[in-house]
């Protein structure tokens, strides 16, 4: 089969914004513009639905203006409406110069929602993308509830292709607006309407309603669309849209015929960035992006990758920009202890090993979490070696938080035997006790890595008044690692993470 090159139309700030709670800013939508073209290479985006608002108006500017510059405004599209060129003129002050129409796709829609005969409304839309062929702006028709519409309607909808075959329309997009169809009927309905218009371009736009919006975009490709619309980390309405990570993968290594231009090693990136600027959690199990889709827990796996990679496929962490891990846990094992030995640079005896391993299945079955940065820890507490010991240990802290004053910290730290006492005050008591901490660093004219995320959890089986973890992901000279910290108080939970990554920087 013939190389085919397919786009990739990215509606995070679109279709995306319409995730339950989230709403994004106009310096956030830049950011994440540059970062989906800049960093993914994605071939277009869709940025916004014109008319919302005042503060959705100056976002688009904001990245017309800066698309102008790059020579990328062809790039960036607008979702307008059929209300009399109300949108079309609000697209044109933006400064965009692509709307994405929004029409409807089904008999149902049009009969039940705009109440109109389908020859009345086939003439809005010849006149509505008349319109904005003379004001020099690009027009892509969304047919929404097309899905419906092929299932109820068929007769309507070729009817409707028909006129818009004969308009100045660049792309026909198709939306299972319901995320309704199956594998089999996408293949069946696209390639339907591929087949009778060989000349128009088909975008396909899943939602994942039913777990199938990736396997949906495969078919879709398959049954020749020539465009494909997803979203960042899947964010979308509902259930959401087909995720960009996912669906990249698996049309590179499912549909070689298939080009798209996509950067791989970005997506990881891309998608910790969009989570950090939305709020909206990755699972940790989600394929590509997720923390954990490139960790062997069970011993005998990571025994297998040391011979001839036996537990290997073709999703390899490097081609995404990240790293194999080997997870400490009651089924890890030797093999996995040694791994993460290696990661830290330490070297341990078999006897050793072996009872650091045993150590770690008692912490499983008490289902405490052990991670790579516990390691150091579990060593000194089981083998008693003076190797192994804390470098920098917290002697003592006072925390201050007055009504009407800024919180404030006393802190006395141990640096391989040497004391240090500063004080620090900030915007809560554990960022008085880090500000704190920075200055005793500073003397020793040393940076601390960057606190670039903070959870805090109730542990399984624990409850509200009991132990509480918090998680602190750090930044070093662009490695990034998590330490953990238990305790009944949240606050020392945090300094206790702290401690550990102080340790760690130290050794």
């Amino acid at each position: 089969m013939m190389n085919r090159q397919v786009e990739i139309m990215d509606t995070t700030l679109r279709d995306g914004e319409q995730t339950s709670g989230m709403s994004f800013s106009s310096s956030e939508k830049l950011a994440i513009a540059k970062l989906l073209i800049n960093e993914l290479n994605v071939d277009r985006i869709e940025i916004a639905s014109a008319r919302v608002s005042k503060g959705e108006f100056e976002a688009v500017k904001k990245i017309t203006e800066w698309a102008k510059e790059k020579k990328y405004l062809n790039r960036v599209e607008i979702l307008t409406f059929l209300d009399n060129n109300i949108s079309l003129e609000w697209l044109i002050r933006s400064g965009a110069k692509v709307q994405n129409l929004l029409t409807k796709g089904s008999l149902n829609h049009l009969t039940y929602q705009i109440k109109q005969a389908p020859k009345d409304y086939f003439q809005s839309v010849v006149k509505a993308v008349n319109e904005a062929d003379n004001k020099g702006i690009e027009t892509n028709i969304y047919l929404e509830d097309w899905s419906n519409g092929m299932k109820n309607s068929k007769d309507f909808v070729f009817e409707y292709l028909d006129i818009l075959n004969e308009l100045p329309v660049k792309r026909i997009l198709l939306p299972d607006t319901l995320g309704i169809l199956s594998p089999d009927e996408t293949f069946k309905y696209v390639s339907l309407v591929t087949k009778k218009y060989p000349k128009m371009h088909f975008d396909f736009h899943a939602h994942n309603d039913y777990d199938l919006s990736v396997s949906n975009v495969i078919e879709s490709l398959k049954a020749g669309c020539q465009g494909i619309h997803l979203t960042v980390n899947g964010m979308g309405e509902r259930a959401g849209n087909a995720p960009m990570a996912s669906a990249a993968a698996v049309i590179r290594d499912f549909l070689p015929e298939i080009k798209i231009n996509l950067k791989e090693k970005s997506l990881h990136k891309v998608s910790r960035l969009v989570s950090t600027f939305t709020g909206f959690r990755i699972p940790a199990n989600k394929p590509i992006v997720g923390d954990n889709v490139f960790t062997q827990t069970a011993g005998i796996h990571a025994d297998g990758d040391s011979k001839k990679n036996l537990y290997f496929n073709d999703l390899l962490p490097e081609r995404f920009g990240r790293k194999r891990k080997y997870a400490l846990g009651k089924t890890s094992g030797k093999a996995n202890i040694k791994n993460n030995l290696q990661e830290l640079g330490l070297t341990l005896s078999d006897e050793n090993i072996k009872k650091v391993t045993n150590r770690i299945i008692e912490l499983g079955d008490k289902k405490e979490k052990v991670t790579v940065e516990d390691l150091p820890y579990i060593i000194s507490d089981v083998i008693n070696s003076e190797s192994f010991k804390n470098k920098v240990i917290i002697e003592s802290y006072l925390l201050n938080h007055k009504k009407g004053e800024r919180p404030s910290a006393e802190v006395e730290i141990k640096i391989n035997g040497r004391s240090y006492i500063e004080k620090g005050s900030g915007d809560g008591q554990f960022d008085a006790f880090i500000n704190a901490i920075k200055k005793i660093y500073s003397l020793n004219k040393f940076i601390l890595p960057e606190l670039i995320d903070y959870s805090v959890t109730i542990p399984p089986g624990s409850n509200s008044d009991a132990l509480c973890e918090t998680f602190i992901t750090w930044k070093n000279n662009k490695k990034e690692f998590i330490t953990r910290g238990l305790d009944s108080d949240q606050t020392v939970s945090a300094i206790k993470s702290t401690e550990k990554m102080l340790n760690i920087i130290s050794n």
